[in-house]
């Protein structure tokens, strides 16, 4: 394996710097020529950022044909780099992990593993980017509360939905972030009523989008451990996203999966499902966790106590996400597609519950269409479409001889009412509609006819002109030209 992946790595970056070079020399020429001695920093630093030649790469190649490069620019164009990159990490939700709440240290207790209703005090609100004692009806806000069942996204699993009432008020909540003291904050919009901070809410989660996110979180771990099993130890996760029912994974591999592959994976993970297998959540010491095999994601960081998520001995991770407790509730699943994201990692796309069953759905609806429109049934579709398509084939074949027969027969009048100049027949016509790969063959039908036939023919299909010249053999030999005509004919054409 290891073998592999540097020979992947190596011929991929082989063309990388096949493609940088190719850079340097038209820069190096451009200098050159213009008589510059200093290598610009902004082709230093295409080189370093999109084809990844370090600077030191690019000034000893530069020394070797007698110029500098301007590493004063480089650097500035590398700062500017840093502060996008920044200005990009503190831009949107992000922004709020890092406000000032005015509050202690103290987490947010989260209540969501044991139930998705609770009771929850306001801590804080924030509209604007300031904090406010009160918000009303309409407001956009953010709420900070004591305790939530409410799941901040986070380890790739997005953030719950659902509501918080005081009475008649009623604050959606729409997503939920974690900053970095612990605190989760609740985004969302006041649709009724109002809220003041110290008011005690009741919080309920979107049960049923919790349960869609349940089933495709599980599935990602059932996921892992199929790729491991299919493709080998080397697999391990390289970012996931979940959503209900939606899920997205990431994994090293240094290839495209094949179809067998990718079958025999989805093939594993149902098999699992279908066990029924209990799904066993504890908390344990780090240590312990190792010794009962648990998988750690490469380069997190973890407490003395994690939480282990066990599903029937196959599947054994470190997880702090919301899961089912049994895996048959993970229902049907289906890959969707398995794609390249960077060098050496491969992403599956999966889907699994309600939207499986929402695209079974879907799919057999235009299967059933399908069917009724070449008035057969499901089952005998596949062989419906056959005999179609053969049938198409040949009254293809009939129009191209019937076509042909035509050709030949306007080839006749056309010859009939050629114009005798200097002993050549000249033949002209215009044909509307004609395609171009049509009147290719009536050029070619006449010139095979007379060797003594000039003929130049024009198909007009809308706005579009196309002519076509061909000469007989003893128009050729007389001197004819078909691009000269064409180019004579063209010009009076406007074309």
């Amino acid at each position: 394996y290891i073998t592999r992946l540097i020979r992947v790595e190596e011929e991929n970056f082989g063309r990388t710097i096949d493609g940088g070079l190719k850079i340097f020399a038209d820069t190096l020429a451009k200098c050159k020529e213009e008589g510059a001695t200093v290598f610009p920093g902004d082709a230093a630093f295409l080189l370093h950022d999109t084809y990844g030649f370090p600077l030191d790469l690019t000034v000893d190649m530069a020394e070797e044909e007698g110029m500098t490069v301007d590493e004063a620019r480089f650097r500035e164009l590398m700062e500017n780099q840093r502060n996008m990159a920044r200005e990009a990490l503190g831009d949107g939700k992000d922004a709020w992990k890092g406000l000032d709440l005015g509050l202690d240290n103290t987490p947010t207790e989260f209540t969501g593993y044991e139930s998705m209703t609770g009771q929850g005090k306001i801590l804080a609100m924030v509209i604007n980017e300031e904090l406010t004692h009160e918000i009303a009806t309409g407001a956009d806000a953010i709420i900070v509360l004591d305790k939530t069942p409410f799941y901040a996204e986070m380890g790739g699993q997005t953030a719950d939905h659902g509501v918080m009432t005081l009475g008649d008020a009623v604050f959606e909540v729409t997503d939920v972030q974690k900053n970095k003291g612990g605190k989760y904050l609740h985004h969302g919009r006041v649709t009724a009523g109002g809220f003041k901070v110290g008011d005690v809410v009741e919080t309920q989660v979107d049960e049923e989008r919790r349960a869609g996110i349940c089933r495709a979180h599980s599935a990602t771990h059932l996921l892992q451990k199929a790729l491991q099993t299919v493709l080998g130890d080397h697999v391990h996760q390289a970012g996931s996203y979940v959503e209900p029912d939606h899920l997205r994974f990431d994994f090293t591999h240094f290839s495209a999966m094949t179809d067998e592959e990718l079958m025999r994976t989805a093939k594993l993970v149902s098999e699992e499902i279908l066990k029924g297998d209990g799904v066993c959540i504890q908390e344990m010491a780090i240590a312990d966790a190792q010794k009962k095999g648990a998988m750690a994601l490469f380069g997190e960081k973890y407490g003395d106590v994690v939480r282990v998520v066990d599903m029937g001995g196959w599947s054994v991770e470190l997880c702090g996400g919301t899961h089912v407790d049994n895996t048959a509730k993970v229902g049907p699943f289906r890959i969707v597609s398995e794609s390249s994201v960077a060098s050496g990692v491969r992403r599956i796309e999966a889907v699994t519950g309600k939207v499986f069953l929402d695209q079974a759905e879907e799919a057999y609806r235009k299967l059933q269409q399908g069917a009724a429109m070449l008035k057969t049934s499901p089952a005998e579709l596949l062989n419906r479409m056959e005999s179609t398509l053969a049938e198409m084939k040949s009254l293809r074949q009939d129009m191209d001889k019937m076509k042909d027969r035509l050709l030949a027969g306007d080839v006749d009048r056309f010859l009939f009412s050629a114009k005798l100049v200097e002993g050549l027949k000249v033949v002209t016509a215009t044909r509307t509609g004609m395609e171009v790969p049509d009147l290719r063959k009536l050029s070619d039908f006449i010139r095979d006819r007379d060797d003594d036939v000039v003929a130049v023919l024009a198909a007009v299909n809308g706005e579009k002109v196309s002519f076509l010249a061909v000469c007989g053999k003893n128009a050729v030999a007389a001197g004819v030209k078909a691009g000269d005509l064409i180019r004579k004919i063209s010009a009076v054409a406007g074309g």
